[in-house]
């Protein structure tokens, strides 16, 4: 009877296991991270008898979680992708609606602006016009501060979301260090602890959405966190931690340390995956050429348009003022280069001068001193370096001469005072803070130079048939200076027929040249150069002997050719000429921009899309194998409570044959 009431008795203990088994189930189907667990279950040994091995029961060996490590990578991995997708497209999202609408994109505050110049371009001398377009680029200005304001809060939030990202990193990995130490300390007992592992995997989970990690398994036990190509962020119950500083090329921006037993190693460049990898992934590749795009459109606006009209006559007869502000004044070249901190003087800044808006780029350029005169620039997006060149220490005050070195449409100078040495190194961002700098300035319409310079006029003397144009001056002195123009001028044409040369004769001045080959009948390209100002006309028509025009200084308040040539900068290919490349305008070189983020957005859009549909597949394959299923461990409970009335009744058969035993006894 002894052998029965143990049989009973220890299939008592194994459905009392299983229901408890079962229970925990039950109570953690909500549990995140936990996997299903079974009760196994093995027979004890047999002894032996006259009639055979007679069984002794059953014992419990191991509760074991139900769990496929492939699947639960395959989890790990495709959360650490989402959470990147996701993280890129809400950054793409505001960036897109930012640029492309109607009350904050550029292309409308373009479309008003060369719409008010058209109406200046009808009626030159009307005030009411002039004041209009001053209206439209000052709306202009303020549309292109509001985004690089924009761009700018989107850069300081992701440094804070940085700040705040690596904070859970770093709580999530010290949770994984003391996991692992705990799982060691409960492995010796000689079981595993389902337990402490399901919430070990569930917070590797948690830390991959928010940074891309590769697990290795240690001893079995333990398992070690990598980020990067290679970073240990974990290595059994030590963990590393992450830090958000100051950038060592841009100290503007915010830079990701890894900090291992106090020593300190940059892994911004390096992190994928997660929601720091999408933030990272979205500043690097999209935020800074926006940035870099939009100003480089804001200077190239700013510096044709005071260009342009710094070739003409405003109503008072003077040179044209400056519409924008100078796109190199002391402001915007303060903020065009940031020293390393390890540089020998590191408050020293380099004056970086525009000095072609036609052949910036959207890169940031590295400048790296080989000796305190020579130095090299490596343009960032491409690894281009041009050098070594030659410094200009003589510092060029702004709007000044420019220096004569000049690369992508730019030149860098050391500011008096300044001091450098070999191995400096310096971070150049020519276009980066333009549209925050773009500002309107002109405060006076009569100010606007809306007037060629010179005009043309034919002797009614002539005899000939030759009608000239008018003179469009070619080149010369930024701004124009009218009085030394009116030192050269009138310049008198006269057609010497027998040599087929026209003479020309100025007021003042050297001219050249002084006679310029005629073919009758046909169009004539005439140019000449006086003082340091190139003109150019044509002449149509058969001239005759004798025949005289006269070039004089324009002093008509209605001339609008200046502000015909300012409008032609609409459609004229302004931008992304270096390297003798055609170039676009001013609305095709931001439509691009626009497209491009469009595109980005759409893109980020369906990896988004198919991220969650992947990494719905995935969890349904893991919950699949290790969800507790409620049908299933209902069922279980039935099963396992008969089998527990199934043991009691066994020891109530062998009670009751031991209790007929006795009474025989008797």
């Amino acid at each position: 009877m002894a052998d029965l009431f143990g049989i009973g008795l220890s299939g008592l203990k194994a459905s009392q296991t299983n229901l408890a088994v079962t229970g925990q189930n039950i109570s953690n189907v909500n549990t995140p991270g936990f996997s299903r667990q079974t009760a196994v279950q093995e027979a004890r040994n047999p002894s032996f008898s006259g009639a055979g091995y007679i069984g002794n029961g059953t014992n419990i060996v191991d509760v074991q979680r139900i769990y496929n490590e492939f699947m639960t990578s395959q989890v790990r991995t495709s959360t650490a992708i989402n959470s990147e997708v996701n993280a890129f497209q809400t950054q793409m999202e505001e960036l897109n609606s930012r640029l492309s609408g109607a009350a904050t994109g550029i292309t409308p505050g373009l479309a008003n602006f060369f719409n008010a110049l058209q109406t200046s371009v009808e009626d030159p001398a009307s005030l009411p016009a002039r004041q209009l377009f001053l209206s439209e680029s000052e709306g202009l200005a303020s549309r292109f501060n509001t985004i690089q304001n924009r761009l700018s809060t989107q850069t300081e939030f992701i440094g804070q979301q940085m700040g705040t990202l690596t904070g859970q990193v770093n709580r999530l990995a010290d949770s994984v260090a003391k996991y692992n130490d705990s799982i060691s300390l409960a492995v010796a007992n000689g079981a595993q602890p389902n337990d402490l592992l399901d919430a070990r995997d569930e917070v590797v989970r948690q830390l991959s959405e928010l940074i891309g990690v590769t697990v290795v398994p240690q001893d079995g036990n333990s398992i070690n966190l990598f980020v990067g190509s290679g970073q240990p962020l974990v290595v059994g119950k030590e963990a590393s931690s992450l830090q958000v500083v100051r950038g060592t090329t841009d100290p503007s921006r915010a830079e990701v340390q890894l900090v291992t037993s106090g020593s300190a190693q940059g892994i911004t460049n390096l992190i994928s995956g997660g929601q720091l990898g999408g933030l990272l992934r979205y500043r690097q590749d999209v935020l800074d050429q926006a940035l870099n795009s939009v100003g480089r459109l804001a200077l190239s606006i700013a510096g044709e348009v005071n260009s342009q009209l710094g070739q003409g006559l405003d109503i008072n007869g003077q040179a044209g003022g400056q519409l924008f502000k100078d796109i190199n004044s002391a402001d915007q070249l303060d903020l065009r280069s940031q020293a390393r901190p390890t540089n020998s003087d590191p408050n020293t800044k380099l004056n970086v001068f525009i000095t072609q808006t036609s052949e910036l780029s959207t890169s940031d350029y590295e400048v790296l001193f080989s000796s305190p005169t020579q130095y090299s620039i490596r343009r960032i997006s491409d690894n281009q370096v041009t050098g070594p060149l030659t410094l200009n220490t003589d510092p060029l005050p702004p709007g000044g001469p420019q220096p004569s070195t000049s690369v992508d449409g730019f030149a860098v100078t050391l500011p008096a005072g300044g001091s450098v040495a070999a191995g400096d190194r310096f971070l150049l961002t020519p276009t980066r803070y333009g549209s925050g700098a773009m500002e309107s300035v002109m405060q006076q319409p009569e100010e606007l130079g809306f007037a060629a310079p010179a005009s043309a006029d034919t002797s009614l003397a002539n005899r000939g048939t030759a009608k000239i144009t008018q003179p469009t001056l070619v080149d010369g002195p930024q701004p124009i200076d009218p009085s030394v123009m009116q030192t050269f001028l009138p310049i008198e044409m006269r057609y010497d027929q027998t040599a087929g040369v026209l003479n020309l004769t100025p007021a003042g001045g050297t001219l050249t040249p002084l006679s310029i080959a005629i073919n009758p009948g046909q169009t004539n390209t005439l140019e000449w150069e006086i003082d340091g100002y190139t003109f150019s006309m044509k002449m149509t028509g058969t001239p005759l002997d004798g025949d005289t025009f006269n070039i004089k200084f324009n002093e008509g308040r209605s001339d609008n050719r200046n502000a015909l040539a300012l409008s032609d900068l609409q459609t004229k290919a302004v931008l992304g000429q270096a390297g003798g490349r055609a170039g676009f305008s001013f609305v095709d070189g931001y439509g691009n921009l626009v497209q491009r983020v469009a595109t980005l957005t759409a893109q980020a859009r369906s990896d988004s899309d198919s991220s969650n549909a992947v990494l719905k597949q995935v969890t349904n394959n893991r919950d699949s194998v290790s969800a507790v299923n409620l049908d299933e461990e209902a069922a279980n409970l039935i099963k396992f409570e008969q089998y527990y009335n199934a043991s009691a009744q066994v020891l109530q058969v062998a009670r009751s044959l031991f209790d007929t035993l006795i009474s025989s006894i008797r």
